[in-house]
């Protein structure tokens, strides 16, 4: 087991790819402590967790966007588990709004998640894995940092945050043996993916062959499970010297070609 007995804390844990991760990294050995605002959906799957890998799953309901919250988060992990080896900051909030029609309640909800609250996640991380002699934190990210489309752009330019923080707390916090990693993601498979693609008249079949002619690696859209094995990767001490890096998981995949 790639993660034995590490004690991980994970944000957007109840759907989509970070309901694909947590499932992973339970396989893997971790502890993980989830994070999501459904606390119906939390517990359950927090329980049903629990039932196969007794006693390594809990949830903690609440939004991220509440600096509270996320000090209270990472407290929990703590005072359940002795200790905090990672963090991922995958909680994100993505509105399709046109540039020139974004108001200033969309942008600010939309960086109050995807930056903001992994910007507090990781301040409260970072002086519990001082205490504890280091830590790896790993960062969602999207391609659309780099390049959205104009529907995009609040969520793009929160994704082009996040990347900074990445770096800063990388080149800020190796001495204390923190590591900050970015994984760019491509364009998975979500509930909410194929809900859009649905109003657009398409079913998962054809929605993945649609996908498929941007991701000439993957041919469909990708998976959690994609991302999950990335983050693996740099929670575990495989990647004990990693720092700063960007991992692209993208099947090739760039906005807008």
């Amino acid at each position: 087991m790639r993660l034995r007995d590490k004690v991980v804390v994970l944000t957007g844990a109840t759907r989509g790819i970070g309901r694909g991760v947590a499932a992973r990294l339970l396989e893997e050995g971790a502890y993980v402590i989830g994070a999501g605002r459904s606390a119906r959906d939390g517990e359950a799957l927090a329980a049903a967790a629990d039932a196969k890998y007794p006693g390594r799953a809990a949830f903690v309901g609440g939004d991220v966007g509440d600096e509270a919250f996320c000090e209270r988060l990472i407290g929990e992990a703590v005072a359940r588990y002795g200790r905090l080896d990672g963090l991922v900051n995958n909680a994100g909030y993505f509105p399709v709004v046109p540039f020139d029609e974004t108001d200033a309640g969309t942008f600010d909800q939309v960086y109050a998640v995807n930056a903001r609250g992994a910007f507090m996640c990781s301040k409260y991380a970072v002086r519990q894995m001082r205490k504890n002699g280091g830590g790896s934190i790993v960062h969602i990210g999207s391609t659309h940092a780099f390049g959205a489309s104009p529907s995009y752009s609040a969520y793009g330019t929160s994704k082009g945050a996040l990347y900074s923080l990445s770096s800063y707390l990388a080149q800020n916090f190796a001495t204390a043996k923190i590591r900050s990693n970015w994984i760019t993601v491509g364009w998975v498979e979500t509930d909410v993916e194929y809900a859009r693609m649905r109003a657009r008249g398409l079913d998962a079949a054809a929605a993945n062959a649609f996908a498929g002619q941007y991701l000439p690696l993957a041919g469909r859209m990708q998976t959690a499970d994609d991302v999950a094995y990335g983050v693996i990767y740099l929670l575990s001490d495989e990647s004990a010297t990693v720092t700063e890096s960007d991992l692209r998981i993208t099947a090739g995949f760039t906005p807008g070609h």
